[in-house]
C-alpha cells in the first residue's frame, strides 16, 4: 500500500515537472480537430483535405519539442 514516502518519491521538482511535459496532455484542441477532420471528412482523400489541421497539430507539437513524422 502507498505510504508518505513512497508517494513523494513519484514527485518531480517543479521546474523538471514543467518542462517534461507528455505528448498527450499538450495540443488537445488542435489533435481533436485534426481526428474529427480526418474521421468526419466526405472527401476521397480525407489526408488532402485535412491538411491545414494535421499542419497545425504538427506545429503545435514541434512547438513543446516533439517531432511528429
Amino acid at each position: 500500500s502507498p505510504t508518505a514516502a513512497n508517494l513523494a518519491s513519484d514527485l518531480k521538482p517543479p521546474g523538471e515537472a514543467s518542462t517534461k511535459v507528455k505528448p498527450c496532455c499538450v495540443c488537445k484542441d488542435e489533435k481533436s480537430a485534426r481526428d474529427e477532420c480526418m474521421l468526419f471528412s466526405n472527401s476521397d482523400d480525407p489526408q488532402k483535405d485535412c491538411e491545414g489541421m494535421v499542419d497545425k497539430y504538427r506545429s503545435c507539437m514541434r512547438g513543446f519539442g516533439f517531432t511528429i513524422q
